[in-house]
């Protein structure tokens, strides 16, 4: 049985505010961490995609890509260019199905999806419509819970995509059932208390045989550049299709002190 989330509030201004200056700092971490991203687990070369946040492309997880590919994966984009968000109808949602099942063609084995933010929010409820096709779903500070009301930057999503409360029958039913996991694919959420675009509590994945939850000390639009993201994503992504478990932050010292919370008790 799943319930409906609790009414979030939006995150604290001052956490938006210093937003892009924290995310600059955590990319510059990454050239210290190579070594330590070097031991990272490598995988089984399965094929991953990985879906920009809102307004970004591409270009924004071009440095996760390069990471996942040193590690052996078969790594591509979205390439759905710049993500205005899942349409009126959900029609980007099906474009990206269509990409998915292409790149799942390639192989002949089940796709990874990694997203950040929006696109966690997308892979997600793809995951939920092709349980056949996706193997896990990892999600970067992704609003998962529905209510885009309670981001810092609604406003610029309602330019973007139209107003909330005129949404579509077909987008209504989307955020009714945003926060309900996908029932035969596992799901990882990793996110941060200092999360300054959208409410940490509605980036959490409730519990479930295969959901977990992994907390970061990040930016929201540092998520993709920060390398304990780089290592507990590619610690998620080198499980065995057949064997999936919850993230161990306990496995080494260094891990309690980088990832401060684990699972759900939250």
């Amino acid at each position: 049985m799943s319930h409906a989330p609790v009414q979030l509030a939006k995150p604290p201004l001052p956490y938006a505010f210093l937003e892009f200056g924290r995310a600059l700092g955590e990319m510059a971490m990454l050239p210290a961490a190579e070594v330590p991203l070097n031991m990272a687990p490598s995988g089984d070369g399965h094929s991953v995609v990985v879906c920009p946040g809102f307004l970004t492309s591409d270009t924004a997880t071009g440095l996760l890509r390069r990471f996942l590919r040193s590690k052996g994966y078969n790594v591509y984009g979205w390439n759905l260019g710049r993500n205005l968000g899942p349409g009126p109808e959900g029609g980007k949602i099906d474009l990206l199905a269509d990409w998915v099942v292409s790149v799942f063609r390639q192989s002949r084995r089940k796709v990874s999806l990694v997203g950040w933010s929006l696109g966690g929010v997308m892979a997600r409820e793809l995951a939920k419509q092709m349980p056949d096709t996706i193997r896990q779903v990892i999600t970067l500070g992704s609003p998962i819970t529905g209510q885009p009301e309670a981001s810092t930057i609604a406003w610029i999503y309602e330019r973007v995509a139209g107003p909330l409360d005129a949404a579509s029958p077909e987008m209504q039913l989307l955020l009714e059932r945003l926060h309900i996991p996908p029932e035969h694919v596992p799901s990882t959420a990793i996110f941060t208390k200092t999360d300054g675009i959208v409410p940490w509590r509605g980036c959490i994945e409730p519990p479930r045989e295969h959901t977990d939850n992994i907390e970061v000390f990040a930016s929201h639009c540092g998520l993709g550049v920060n390398p304990f993201v780089f290592f507990a994503i590619a610690d998620r992504l080198a499980l065995p299709e057949t064997e999936w478990s919850p993230f161990d932050r306990k496995a080494a010292p260094w891990r309690r002190m980088a990832y401060p919370t684990s699972g759900h008790n939250y």
